[in-house]
């Protein structure tokens, strides 16, 4: 691997000249730069771009923190935030947590000593004080990505997951559904708390409180969802509709399947609808009713804050609350016997 020095002998100057023009250094004559980069380019040289950046305090690198990178919307927020950072000349640095709220914690340790500029971050466990106390002793710019803290420090973008729960309890309730059960994502993060919460105090309203055994939280998986529609159906009093509060594909076929397998037809002997829409679900038949939202637009908007943040713009700390609509599919069509007797 070729170093400075050889780049300097390929120059015929010393090899303080050749750290001035690579540096970027004003002082530095037209001939000099040229020849300096000429013999870069004939021994094939590339510079430590990390250990040139840490020698000026940053490293041109974003950390960014997920729960699950299994989870499509996960790896589409992914997608978009790299792509947002390459455009402006960053590099990012994944640390997938795994579910695990102990993971939170180390990975903001492990990007923290690999010198990260910033950190954008969706963790498993948001509510962990212990991370809040993590963050707060960053000295670079920390932003949140649907998720929320009890802490007015940090920046966030997130979904209007509770309106989205909301719109969907009342258009299963105008349905005739009274016994809905809901099988979520851990409530430790912001998305499935929001949507749990928005259910709950929706079917509260209307009349049709949400059973606390119906409510089956954990962590998205195929084992976990065909678990949960066990439990769900196998009460005395089975719920008419179930939610799927979790965005993971793994866990939405193993409700699908475990449905398939008991004989229980979607749409029609049972209601069935997703927190989190997907090409899955509209491609099911009978297609998924889902909550939908601009997964793009959350993780570019959250890129930009840091971006903002990065060259120096302080912006007041605030969180931006993004829209979310809901895409009735033939699943809801079944009404309840309840609605179907009244009419």
């Amino acid at each position: 691997m070729a170093t400075i020095r050889d780049v300097a002998t390929r120059a015929g100057v010393a090899p303080s000249s050749v750290t001035r023009v690579l540096s970027g250094h004003p002082n530095v004559s037209v001939e000099l730069r040229e020849r300096v980069l000429a013999a870069v380019k004939e021994v094939g040289y590339k510079p430590d771009l990390v250990a040139a950046g840490l020698r000026r305090g940053y490293t041109q690198t974003v950390g960014v923190i997920v729960n699950d990178v299994l989870n499509p919307v996960v790896a589409q927020m992914i997608d978009v935030v790299e792509s947002e950072f390459r455009r402006a000349g960053y590099g990012v640095i994944l640390a997938n947590s795994h579910g695990q709220s102990d993971n939170d914690i180390e990975n903001v340790r492990l990007l923290h000593q690999r010198r990260v500029d910033a950190l954008l971050a969706a963790f498993s466990d948001d509510t962990n004080p212990e991370l809040v106390t993590a963050l707060s002793a960053l000295p670079i710019p920390v932003v949140l990505l649907d998720r929320e803290v009890e802490s007015n420090e940090f920046s966030a973008v997130v979904s209007d997951h509770g309106m989205g729960a909301q719109m969907l309890a009342e258009h299963l309730v105008d349905r005739g559904h009274r016994e809905i059960g809901v099988i979520s994502g851990s409530l430790t993060a912001y998305p499935s708390r929001s949507r749990v919460r928005g259910l709950s105090e929706t079917l509260a309203r209307l009349g049709a409180p949400l059973r606390p055994e119906f409510i089956l939280a954990g962590r998205g998986s195929m084992e976990f969802g065909i678990e949960s529609v066990g439990r769900l159906m196998d009460d005395p009093h089975p719920p008419t509709a179930i939610v799927i509060g979790n965005g993971n594909t793994a866990a939405i076929a193993g409700v699908i399947g475990e449905l398939r397998r008991r004989g229980v037809r979607v749409g029609e002997d049972i209601a069935l609808a997703a927190s989190e829409d997907g090409p899955l679900l509209a491609l099911h038949t009978p297609g998924i009713t889902a909550m939908a939202r601009d997964v793009e637009d959350l993780a570019r908007r959250a890129a930009t804050i840091v971006l903002n943040l990065l060259d120096n713009k302080k912006p007041a700390v605030h969180t931006v609350v993004l829209p979310t609509r809901l895409i009735v599919r033939p699943s809801t069509d079944w009404k309840a016997p309840s609605a179907v007797r009244a009419s």
